[in-house]
């Protein structure tokens, strides 16, 4: 590797190895800015996320996504530069996009805020109620706007796929057996709904959005980023992310997002929040075994208690 490169990545091992490691890294993220036009500004490392990220002085984003990611790269840069300026709420805009050697990257403008696992503690009653309607506009919205040749092609299949190794995929992350033995009869007992599939991020959660505080003092949603994982399909499933890393069993947050998102008050129910778990179980990242131990307890230790304990909506 030449100091002016990024590291030779050709396996999701390799990848591990190298996305912390500044010192394998930095030489090619600096050569790249020089070659974006950026040489002149300080280069600072975002401390989170699955992929590198660096602010690019106080304007610029830096993404980069290894060869083992270029299908993730495919999509960030086509569903933003897609949704650029048609939602309620921020998205980056693409500057520039392109290869580095085996690596691609997007160049993209840095949105104003804090991120809102930031900002949560510091809200009220009325700021959660404005963000949760802010949110659930901007899911609406996003949801309403078509990006070709986005996948899965075929949503059921999709599904079929993810019910077939759920139990199994969910065992093999630790899920206690008494969890585990409960899937399948719940599934079979939660019909799904035959639909459009629409634009989801799919990842909607307090770490993905940023917050401004307003002329009144309080909080207003600044920004959606990091589309990466963005895919089509049922609208519902975008809802998962939502209630485990958004409202987090906050029944007002979660119905009011709902409400602003175009829910009537009839589909409020049990059978959504049903589905809502059904499809948390065959989401592709679905690790219920971690969301036990994140989540609040349910009142017993069945599926159908999680469902209603983690996607409260205030039912009587």
């Amino acid at each position: 590797m030449s100091n002016g490169s990024l590291p030779v990545v050709t396996t999701e091992a390799q990848f591990a190895t190298v996305r912390r490691d500044e010192a394998r890294l930095r030489p090619g993220v600096l050569a790249l800015c020089r070659r974006l036009g950026h040489g002149d500004v300080k280069v600072t490392r975002f401390p989170d996320g699955s992929l590198p990220v660096y602010a690019v002085g106080d304007r610029y984003v830096l993404k980069l996504y290894p060869p083992t990611c270029r299908e993730h790269w495919e999509v960030e840069d086509r569903v933003l530069r897609t949704i650029d300026g048609r939602l309620p709420v921020p998205t980056p805009r693409v500057k520039e996009s392109g290869e580095f050697g085996d690596w691609r990257y997007v160049m993209m403008t840095r949105l104003r805020g804090e991120p809102l696992t930031e900002v949560w503690p510091r809200t009220g009653q009325r700021d959660r109620d404005r963000l949760a309607e802010q949110l659930g506009t901007a899911l609406a919205a996003l949801h309403a706007i078509r990006v070709p040749a986005l996948g899965p092609p075929d949503w059921r299949r999709f599904l079929a796929g993810q019910r077939d190794g759920c139990v199994e995929r969910q065992r093999a992350r630790g899920l206690d057996p008494r969890w585990a033995a409960q899937i399948p009869e719940f599934l079979d007992s939660v019909p799904l709904p035959e639909s459009p599939p629409v634009l989801l991020h799919t990842e909607v959660m307090r770490e993905h959005l940023l917050a401004v505080p307003g002329p009144d003092g309080g909080w207003s949603l600044s920004g959606l980023y990091d589309f990466e994982p963005a895919m089509t399909g049922d609208r519902e499933y975008e809802f998962v992310s939502v209630g485990l890393f958004v409202s987090r069993g906050d029944a007002r947050f979660l119905r009011r997002l709902l409400t602003a998102y175009g829910y009537g008050d009839d589909r409020l129910d049990a059978a959504l929040q049903r589905r809502l778990l059904a499809y948390t179980l065959l989401h592709r990242y679905s690790d219920l075994s971690w969301y036990l131990e994140e989540m609040p307890e349910p009142p017993a230790p069945t599926l159908g208690a999680l469902a209603a304990r983690w996607w409260s909506l205030g039912l009587s």
